[in-house]
């Protein structure tokens, strides 16, 4: 007897199952097959096939045609006459067939009758397969429907005999098969007016080990008892099999009235094993040829159990050969003999084959996997921690507030005012950066930009020495400040005193002209910071501090003649360059012992030089007199108008302190100047002479340089000498001394 499909002619329709089998075989096949595929995970072993047609084919099943690509009892073969190919359970002997008793009854209603001409047919099929599920260890199969009808029920009232077709379903196999009908997943359903559905079998295949399972559906006469979706014995009926029935081999029979009277409105009973969800009873179903008229050629769907039937699991700890996967486990088979593989516990996939159980993202199945925190995957699992502020546990949805009300209230009001006060800080920085970014263009920024001459530098960068303890003097244009600069060294930050400057491109000329008086005895301008409201100026910084510190302060000894000589000539040479060697003329403005630093060789520099200009703005007159007062020229103080002669009267006032070693002070009639004018009249200087020094020589070059401090300080600015003249003089006081030494 050939295996080969179902294949009946237009009479046999009745066997088939309900045209809804499409829908539901291709659904069914989603939930058996889809986890083993998911995002193209392998299925099979390498090289193997894992289709036929539609049908994904997960090892252990493999095509018959592939050795190798099986286990024993799961070979499969694919029929690619079809159009997709299908796919069929190929372990020999397994199949199922359908017998058909064809007979004429004879007898009057209500009366037993007799049965004569009675043919017999036997059609066998192997299983066809909608789905295969190695992690549920689950195939799903067609099946065909037992069914008993009359075929010429018109003729019964006036012949009182008629003709019948039996059809029984058998499930049938060879060997310890490994499959068994799935006593959960399935029902027996039995359908009509009156009628006995039957599912027998010798159970393990023994003789004299018998099971039944039967169901009953009276109408008692009355159709209008069903019920549309009750399988209450109404047309219907559908009992559930035990779990301790392990069904390998069985058959399905149905029986009906031979003297029905109603044969020619409902001419068919019907009996079958389907899958527990498929079915759904309708009152139609039981009218002539509403059933049948909805069946196709493939069958009803039942599930298979399968699992591995020869050996069993290895003792706990070891590996098993057959799962393959290492997050897979062996499992006894629940019914029958043998054993399973599955995937771990949040994994899935096929624990057949190497690397087939991968774990499952937890996170992306709320539904399966409840979480009300915060979802986190993990290998074999997922954690589920509370939210922030929250205790509990997320996974069990226990989540609670960590805080009570009225904290949580006070802890709200704290962040609020903070998320206020965060909100005014930035507000005030943008406010800031606007402000910063007006000075800088108030204050000539793009003009200082634009030449590239000196280092522009940002207000942060200057804040921290801005601190009172980095406080080292205060002069005529403002405070100055010591610090250290990164790439630079120590420096020098003068911050002016408010409205005591020019403002824009005036301010950002004379930095300029500043800028490219470069002298050895002059205070070298490095950059300034524009961003403020008055710029600052940052000059470089000498570390032996003003001549004004040195020459009074007891502390400190005196210096030496050659010294105080070197000291006058580099100073005088710096003044002379400033008034007529600079590209700019550049008036001083307010020269004294102050102004004049030295660094650690005793080399001076004159710093604040141009001062004057960044604060008369752009005048050489002024009504504001600028300067110490000690040191200033009277013309200047009577008339407002700084001129060179005004720089050589300052600079007599410092010779006199430098070879008196006293302090300039202003006072009417007894100041340092004073004094010294008044010794000259009477020609006693030497007596105000640094009382350091008592030989003649250095007392005849002191008196040398009084002479050149009091041409310096005639009050008739025509007859005082430039300061090139003082210069020279100087200078050659100096190399005359230095000769002597």
């Amino acid at each position: 007897m050939s295996i080969t499909p179902w294949h009946y002619h237009s009479q046999t329709q009745l066997l088939l199952p309900l045209l809804l089998i499409a829908l539901a075989a291709a659904t069914r096949l989603v939930v058996l097959g889809a986890a083993a595929e998911k995002q193209g995970q392998p299925i099979t072993l390498p090289g193997c096939p894992d289709k036929c047609g539609d049908i994904s084919l997960p090892f252990p099943f493999g095509l018959a045609a592939m050795p190798g690509c099986f286990l024993e009892g799961f070979e499969v073969s694919c029929n690619d006459s079809f159009d997709p190919p299908r796919a069929f359970l190929a372990y020999p002997g397994l199949s199922q067939s359908v017998t058909r008793y064809s007979y004429i009854y004879s007898g009057a209603a209500n009366i037993t009758g007799r049965v004569r001409d009675m043919n017999i047919t036997v059609v066998v099929a192997p299983f066809e397969l909608i789905g295969v599920s190695s992690a549920k260890g689950e195939v799903q199969v067609y099946g065909a429907v037992a069914s008993v009808c009359s075929t010429n029920a018109d003729n019964f009232v006036k012949t009182r005999q008629a003709t019948y077709l039996v059809d029984t379903l058998s499930i049938n196999g060879e060997g310890p098969s490994p499959f068994l009908l799935s006593m959960t997943r399935n029902v027996l359903v039995g359908i009509g007016w009156d009628v006995d559905a039957m599912v027998s079998s010798s159970i393990g295949g023994k003789v004299g080990n018998s099971y039944f399972l039967t169901c009953e559906s009276d109408l008692r006469g009355n159709l209008h008892d069903a019920t549309n979706g009750s399988c209450s014995r109404r047309g219907c009926c559908q009992p559930s099999f035990p779990e301790a029935a392990p069904l390998d081999r069985f058959s399905v029979n149905v029986d009906g009235p031979y003297n029905n009277t109603l044969w020619e409105t409902n001419p068919c009973s019907y009996a079958m094993v389907v899958e527990s969800s498929w079915y759904n009873f309708s009152t139609p179903d039981l009218y002539g040829d509403e059933l049948q008229r909805k069946i196709l050629p493939r069958g009803v769907p039942y599930v298979l159990d399968f699992a591995i039937r020869s050996g069993s699991c290895p003792p706990e700890g070891q590996p098993s050969p057959v799962c393959a996967s290492a997050d897979s486990y062996c499992a006894n088979a629940t019914r029958g003999p043998g054993f399973v593989c599955k995937c771990l516990p949040h994994y899935e996939g096929n624990p057949y084959i190497t690397g087939g159980c991968k774990d499952i993202d937890e996170c992306e199945h709320p539904d399966l996997y409840p979480c009300s925190g915060t979802c986190i995957n993990k290998p074999g699992g997922y954690d589920c921690p509370c939210q922030r502020g929250e205790k509990g546990d997320g996974k069990t949805g226990t989540c609670a507030d960590k805080f009570p009300l009225l904290l949580t209230v006070v802890v709200g009001a704290i962040g609020g005012i903070s998320f206020i006060s965060i909100v005014t800080l930035v507000i005030l920085l943008r406010k800031e950066k606007i402000k910063m970014r007006e000075f800088y263009e108030k204050n000539g920024g793009p003009t200082l930009q634009k030449a590239k001459i000196i280092k522009l530098f940002k207000k942060e960068e200057l804040k921290p020495i801005l601190k009172s303890r980095n406080f080292i003097g205060k002069g005529g244009f403002g405070e100055v400040y010591k610090g250290r600069l990164l790439d630079i060294g120590l420096v020098a930050v003068k911050k002016p005193i408010s409205g005591s400057v020019l403002e824009n491109n005036q301010f950002a000329n004379e930095v300029i002209i500043q800028s490219q008086v470069i002298h050895k005895n002059i205070v070298r301008l490095i950059g300034c910071c524009l961003e403020v409201d008055i710029p600052m100026l940052v000059y470089e910084f000498l570390s032996r501090g003003s001549l004004d510190d040195i020459l009074h302060n007891n502390n400190v000894a005196p210096l030496d003649l050659d010294v105080r000589l070197h000291i006058a000539a580099e100073v005088a040479d710096a003044l002379a360059y400033m008034h007529s060697k600079a590209h700019t003329r550049i008036l001083h403005g307010d020269v004294k012992p102050a102004n004049i630093l030295l660094d650690d060789d005793f080399m001076p520099k004159i710093s604040d030089f141009g001062i004057s200009r960044l604060i008369v703005r752009d005048r050489q007159h002024t009504n504001t007199v600028i300067g110490d007062r000690s040191y200033m020229d009277p013309e200047y103080l009577r008339s407002g108008l700084l001129t060179e002669k005004s720089d050589v009267y300052s600079f007599g006032v410092v010779i006199l302190e430098l070879i008196s070693r006293q302090q300039a002070t202003h006072l009417d009639g007894s100041g340092l100047v004073d004094n010294f004018l008044a010794a000259h009249k009477e020609n006693r200087v030497a007596a105000l002479f640094d009382n350091a020094f008592t030989r003649p020589r250095d007392l005849e070059l002191l008196g040398n340089l009084a002479g050149i401090a009091i041409q310096c300080l005639e009050d008739d600015v025509n007859q005082r000498p430039s300061m090139v003249e003082v210069a020279e003089r100087i200078l050659a006081i100096y190399q005359s001394h230095i000769t002597l030494i």
